[in-house]
């Protein structure tokens, strides 16, 4: 996956919401067809979300949430959907690697028959549940999975199976969120993915909330308003103060190399390899995200 901070979650039933999507800003747009969409409007969801990837596939990053494996629907929202313009799938309650394995099945299928290059077609694993949790490392290492996602929102998924009570403050989740961050990290993954904050009135709260997830380790959030997006792009872009004290490091390493030192120090700060290695990749992401 690239880098992508912002990824904005719109019903695909609802067209007028997916044309405001467009213009929200967000690095990436998820046409929804699964808890957003009732039951008796998936069918009409699913054309919306084909046409729409062909509207807007060629200007924008798209991806689709289809609908859990455990609802039988799954390879229909598939069929409807793969083709050029699709980024990738989300996959809703991920639990095993045997799921990643069903639905890489269903996709090899599809791009085999409709020419798309094998594994163009990727997948972000939502984890939201337990059992997907304790198999972040293995659903993470799957070759066909290109991030991870934690589901943080309150009274979801997540919250319902481990029965955890939701502080505000972030600290009944902390383990989990670490625990998956370290398994994506682990399995070479470079942006995973935080959990939506369903109050898209709160701006004070959603800054929060993803400025712990940025803490951790996590390079982009779901957002369910287009009126997140501006928050969640700041929060996980790194900052003017970030790139000058990282390009600070990285330079007075290179000078100390320079002489003949593989250490240096800035501003009272101890500088060898370590740092400039982290120096490195944080002006690498800046320079990713356009900074």
């Amino acid at each position: 996956m690239r880098a992508l901070r912002s990824l904005l979650n719109t019903p695909a039933s609802r067209p007028k919401m997916l044309e405001r999507a467009a213009t929200s800003g967000a690095d990436a747009l998820v046409f929804d067809l699964e808890d957003s969409v009732p039951q008796d409007q998936k069918a009409e969801a699913r054309a919306v979300a084909a046409e729409y990837l062909q509207r807007l596939g060629a200007e924008h990053v798209i991806y689709v949430r289809v609908n859990a494996l455990e609802t039988g629907v799954t390879e229909l929202d598939l069929d409807a959907v793969v083709g050029p313009g699709l980024a990738g799938i989300q996959l809703p309650k991920a639990d095993s690697v045997d799921d990643v394995a069903r639905v890489d099945g269903m996709l090899s299928g599809l791009e085999a028959a409709r020419g798309l290059a094998p594994g163009s077609v990727e997948v972000v694993a939502s984890l939201e549940t337990a059992r997907g949790v304790w198999s972040a490392f293995d659903i993470a290492s799957c070759p066909r999975v290109g991030s991870v996602m934690i589901g943080t929102a309150q009274d979801g998924d997540l919250q319902r199976d481990v029965g955890y009570q939701h502080s505000g403050t972030g600290e009944e989740i902390l383990y989990l969120r670490a625990r998956v961050l370290l398994a994506a990290r682990a399995a070479g993954i470079h942006n995973p993915l935080d959990g939506v904050y369903p109050n898209f009135r709160d701006t004070k709260g959603l800054i929060a909330d993803a400025g712990r997830a940025r803490a951790l380790g996590f390079r982009g959030k779901k957002a369910i308003h287009p009126d997140q997006v501006e928050a969640i792009n700041l929060i996980f872009t790194p900052d003017q103060r970030e790139v000058e004290h990282y390009a600070k490091i990285l330079a007075a390493f290179e000078e100390a190399l320079g002489q003949g030192s593989a250490s240096t120090s800035v501003d009272g700060q101890m500088i060898d390899v370590a740092m400039a290695e982290t120096a490195r990749r944080v002006l690498a992401w800046a320079k990713e995200l356009g900074r």
